[in-house]
């Protein structure tokens, strides 16, 4: 299926990009963020199995309920406290295996499944497909902050 072969495609090429950062280029801030960039790693690959549910959800036909952009933040700054020590070695083996098993989740859904539609808290409660949800972050996750952090590690 094309998107799981999109999430592992932008997983591997953040895998590649952690692999080759220095270590002080793994451990600098991300401006504007303030995580620093092996904590954002880690956080794109801590959060597949979430993203995942919430695609899930809706390929039952559910509806996202309690998912505000203020959940969010605050997961997300939780996420960076509870990690701020991660290593390489750790966050890259997480992201392979979480990216893994999301790509197999999204294999095991039916057309039907990705074509569900149900309310999703986050957009206003507005009737969003499987496919939207996937598509809006397990597969974007990865290549959207792959995209900033190469900025950072450019300049």
């Amino acid at each position: 299926m094309a998107l799981a072969e999109r999430l592992e495609q932008g997983a591997q090429a953040l895998v590649a990009f952690a692999r080759a950062l220095s270590d002080a280029q793994w451990h600098a801030r991300v401006p504007g963020d303030g995580r620093t960039v092996g904590v954002v790693v880690h956080h794109v690959a801590s959060v597949y199995p979430v993203e995942i549910q919430l695609a899930e959800t809706l390929a039952a036909g559910l509806p996202v309920t309690g998912v505000t952009w203020d959940v969010i933040h605050t997961m997300n700054a939780g996420h960076a406290r509870e990690n701020a020590t991660v290593t390489r070695e750790e966050t890259v083996e997480l992201l392979e295996r979480n990216s893994h098993a999301a790509a197999m989740a999204i294999r095991a859904l039916s057309d039907d499944d990705i074509a569900r539609a149900a309310p999703v808290s986050l957009y206003g409660d507005a009737p969003l497909t499987c496919q939207f949800m996937l598509e809006d972050h397990a597969v974007r996750h990865s290549y959207h902050h792959l995209s900033r952090l190469r900025k950072l590690a450019l300049a």
